[in-house]
Parts: C-alpha cells; sequence; structure tokens
C-alpha cells in the first residue's frame, strides 16, 4: 500500500492499494462511520418510459460506510455505505458499494485515527517486508504456501510416488527434483527472499542434496514440523529456526503476543481474558497490551454490538495501553478465539 498523502489531525488519509495484503490491513482500519472517497462504477438510469436503460459508468462518490466486506481469498474489499456527495445523476442518500481493487485509489476520513490504526496503515506501506516462500514436505506430499500478514495463503501441492511396505525403503529422486523445480519457479515468480523448508524426520536431507542452485541454497533455512497437512505451517511459523526469516513478519510477533498472554494466564498473573474481565481491566487503566482477534471484530459488527468493543478500545487508548489486532487465520489467533476473542496483558495485577 502506498499512503499518497495523510493529515490524521484533520482524520484523512489517501492510500493506493498495491497488494493483496491491503485488503486486509484496509479492512482493520475502516469502521462504520468512517468516509471513504474515491472513483467507483455505478449503475445509472438513462431515458424514460419504454426507452429507460441502464449503463455501468465511472463516478467519484464519497460515502458514509455501514460495513466492509472482505474474504480472504477474493481479489476485492467491498466498502458499502450511504452516498453523501457524487454527481447530479446519483441520488444523495441512496445505497453503494465500493469494489476497491488492486492500484485503486480512496480517501479515508475518520473522526479519529486511533494509534494502532495509523500503526496498520503504516505496517502495510512498508515495503521492506521480506517474501517468505513456506514448504512442507515427507516423501509422500509437498505444500507450498506464502507468508502473509494474515498468517499463510496455500499455492499448490505435489503428490509423490508411496512405495509398498514389503519393498525395500528407497527416495525418490524425481519427486524432490519436482519440488526443487517448484521452488525455483516460486523464487522468480514471487520474488522469493526466504524460503522455509520443513519436514518430519529426515526428509529435508534428501531435498538437500537435490539442490545445486546457488540462489536457492542461500536463501534456504530448514526446520522441523510433525505433519505435512495445513496445521503444519502454523507449526512452523513458531519454530524460532523461521523467525529469523519472518522476523518482519505480522504473523509471528502476533503468534509471540498470545504465546505471551497464555504463559501470564498458567501463572495467574498478568493477564485477563473475555469481553467482561478485559473490559474491566481496560476501565481501571490496567492494560499494557490489549489483544483482539479480527474475527471477533467481524462478529461484533455483524451483530451490532461493536460499539461496545470501541469503548474498550478508546479507553485502552487514552490510557498509552497498546492495541493488537490479531489475525484469527494463524494459531495464535485461533487460541485467542478460544478464549472469546479478546484479552490483555496487564501493566499490573488487579483482582
Amino acid at each position: 500500500m502506498k499512503v499518497v498523502f495523510s493529515d490524521f489531525k484533520r482524520g484523512e488519509a489517501k492510500v493506493k492499494i498495491t497488494a493483496l495484503d491491503d485488503f486486509w490491513y484496509l479492512s482493520q482500519i475502516i469502521d462504520s462511520g468512517d468516509i471513504v472517497k474515491g472513483e467507483t462504477v455505478r449503475k445509472i438510469k438513462v431515458g424514460s418510459g419504454e426507452n429507460q436503460d441502464s449503463i455501468r459508468k465511472p463516478v467519484f462518490l464519497s460515502v458514509e460506510v455501514e460495513k466492509t466486506d472482505f474474504q480472504k481469498k477474493g481479489d476485492v474489499l467491498r466498502v458499502a455505505g450511504i452516498i453523501l456527495e457524487g454527481p447530479e445523476d446519483v441520488p444523495k442518500g441512496s445505497h453503494h458499494t465500493f469494489n476497491v481493487e488492486i492500484n485503486s485509489t480512496i480517501t479515508i476520513i475518520k473522526k479519529k485515527w486511533y494509534d494502532y490504526q495509523i500503526d496498520r496503515l503504516n505496517d502495510a506501506s512498508v515495503e521492506n517486508q521480506p517474501k517468505v516462500l513456506l514448504l512442507v514436505f515427507d516423501r509422500e506430499e509437498a505444500i507450498f504456501a506464502l507468508a502473509t500478514s494474515y498468517g499463510y495463503e496455500k499455492i499448490s501441492n505435489l503428490k509423490g510416488e508411496v512405495q509398498k511396505k514389503d519393498e525395500e525403503q528407497k527416495i525418490s529422486g524425481n519427486f524432490y527434483q519436482e519440488i526443487v523445480s517448484k521452488l525455483k519457479e516460486y523464487l522468480e515468480r514471487y520474488k522469493i527472499e526466504r524460503i522455509v523448508a520443513a519436514s518430519p524426520a529426515f526428509w529435508r536431507e534428501y531435498l538437500i542434496k537435490q539442490i545445486t542452485e546457488t540462489e536457492i541454497k542461500k536463501k534456504l533455512i530448514t526446520a522441523t514440523c510433525s505433519s505435512v497437512d495445513d496445521t503444519a505451517f502454523n507449526e512452523v511459523l513458531k519454530r524460532p529456526e523461521v523467525e529469523t526469516a519472518l522476523k518482519e513478519s505480522r504473523a509471528v510477533e502476533e503468534i509471540n503476543l498470545v504465546e505471551e498472554l497464555l504463559d501470564e494466564i498458567m501463572k495467574n498473573a498478568l493477564a485477563k481474558y473475555g469481553l467482561g474481565e478485559t473490559a474491566c481491566a481496560a476501565e481501571l487503566g490496567a492494560v499494557k497490551i490489549i489483544l483482539i482477534t479480527d474475527s471477533f471484530i467481524r462478529k461484533c459488527k455483524e451483530e451490532g454490538n461493536f460499539a461496545d468493543i470501541d469503548k474498550i478500545l478508546k479507553r485502552v487508548d487514552s490510557s498509552k495501553g497498546k492495541i493488537k489486532i490479531i489475525s484469527s487465520e494463524h494459531d495464535g489467533g485461533k487460541k485467542l478465539d478460544g478464549l472469546g476473542g479478546i484479552a490483555a496483558i496487564l501493566r499490573y495485577k488487579i483482582d
């Protein structure tokens, strides 16, 4: 994302969307009641009577936001609301949905920008976040994924030939050569800076023997995992070998924060979780860091209960506490959802 212009004191930021991750960031930033301005496409009625028809016309609109809709696997962010300003042939007060796409530019206007929202915007505009390819594999299967701001996104998988149990166990070099071929392909396609290859047992050693390309070798980090499935990626993201490659990745930071929270809960020390206890801690000004999942925020918005959450976040912000939105896409977020979707690491212990 490129921040074209910002004046947070006036409540305004103009941004250009440059990557798929930007949709996720914006879904965390844009709230109900905000104003979004930009160019969009609108159905306009032309003619009258039997000759009346509808055409799709590009227009510049200002919309008061009612809701946002982001699907992780989609390529647009939908921002729905009521039209405040537009051309004469577009009635004010009618509803419209922006389809925010790659390379589109929008202006976001808020009554107040909170620090965590500005941090989100700054995070999205940082261009030096490493592009990391994740690989989990054994002799039967290889799954490839890209590390993202919200965890990981699978891109492909390969199947190897499984030998019968009564045959002498041998390793098929062809399968590992297929993996290496995929690594070369993704290295170039996605401009990968780091490759994290993880496997149970010793399978990664066989893969390393098949790698002759210097470019792959110098970007490769190996790790262990207990299985080859979706859960393996969450396991790999926690590995210390991987943290070096992902040190600037929000996913690792979020997982570490949830682990810190769980440690405090285990010690019955500096932690509260669940909506009631977290709200009380915020009221007392005791919150050092509040953790809240994006899925919990989305659920509250859908059910019309977000005003209570917004009140808690404002109290934490005013008492100089940090607000961290945790993605439910990775293991850390799933654990936090299991605790009610909201929790706090405290400055001091409270009853």
